[in-house]
């Protein structure tokens, strides 16, 4: 579980609401009295309700999917590139000993639909440019349809804070309009009641829509540089190179640390690393 992710959204809701009910200037400095002051359900309704409307009318089909999308924010090394990067090694000591259709049977143990469909491309001996070429469009299209989820909260993210300016207009017109021979010790309160959407908009487009749209980016980033590691492995494989020389390509697409890591061989099975140990 992505648990930095759920760290740093505790840690913007605890400071937001301690900066709320701190005062350095009384006896006792927190004072919890102060966060009723923040809550209003009409501009709750207001911001929530008319950001949610807006995403599902310009998402209506990806709206759905929410949880979904919030099971993949949180998960951690769902894409894992030394792993990759081992398999494809071992794929590749397959193929020079028993030739590409030995890789049939690796292929139909794999759990990425991608990395199984690479793999099947050439045991069945197609041409290598129209591999690339069919596995590249696969990445094109995934990471767009990925785009467009994140482009879904980021729509959030700007709708949110608008909604907030909206009731802090509808909270100041209605002030306005009951100014005429009020009570004028009303006016703060009154005043104080419209901005509160504006803080709403702002908490939800900066501590809800965001994070998740960042995390979402990151995770089909992953997916892109593995899905490219597979591709660049199996060209490679159907071409024969030398897996010694294989791993050593492959592992200029992670960065340094991972890369000392995979030749170590940390992403192989424990078992396996085991047993090169003893070795």
């Amino acid at each position: 579980m992505n648990i930095v992710y759920l760290i740093g959204i505790a840690l913007a809701l605890f400071f937001t609401l301690f900066g709320i009910s701190f005062d350095s200037t009384a006896a006792n400095p927190i004072n919890l009295e102060k966060l009723g002051n923040f809550w209003d359900v009409s501009s709750a309704l207001i911001v929530l309700g008319g950001t949610l409307a807006v995403v599902v009318a310009c998402y209506p089909k990806l709206a759905k999917s929410f949880p979904k999308h919030m099971k993949i924010m949180l998960r951690v090394k769902a894409f894992n590139p030394t792993t990759y990067v081992d398999q494809l090694v071992e794929l590749a000591q397959i193929a020079r000993k028993n030739g590409l259709l030995a890789l049939e049977e690796k292929a139909n143990e794999q759990t990425d639909p991608f990395f199984k469909q690479a793999i099947m491309l050439i045991v069945d001996a197609n041409d290598p440019d129209r591999v690339r070429s069919i596995l590249n469009n696969d990445i094109e299209q995934t990471s767009a349809r990925h785009q467009e989820v994140v482009a879904m909260y980021e729509r959030g993210s700007n709708a949110a804070p608008a909604f907030g300016m909206i009731g802090t207009l509808i909270g100041l017109i209605n002030m306005l309009r009951g100014l005429s021979g009020a009570d004028m010790d009303s006016l703060g309160p009154d005043m104080s009641v419209a901005l509160v959407t504006t803080f709403y908009g702002s908490l939800l487009a900066h501590v809800i829509f965001n994070p998740i749209a960042a995390n979402l980016v990151a995770r089909d980033e992953e997916e892109v540089l593995c899905r490219q590691i597979v591709v660049e492995g199996i060209m490679a494989i159907q071409s024969g190179e030398n897996p010694k020389f294989l791993r050593e390509r492959l592992l200029t697409f992670i960065n340094q640390r991972q890369r000392e890591g995979a030749e170590m061989g940390e992403g192989q099975p424990k078992e396996r690393r085991g047993r090169k140990k003893k070795k």
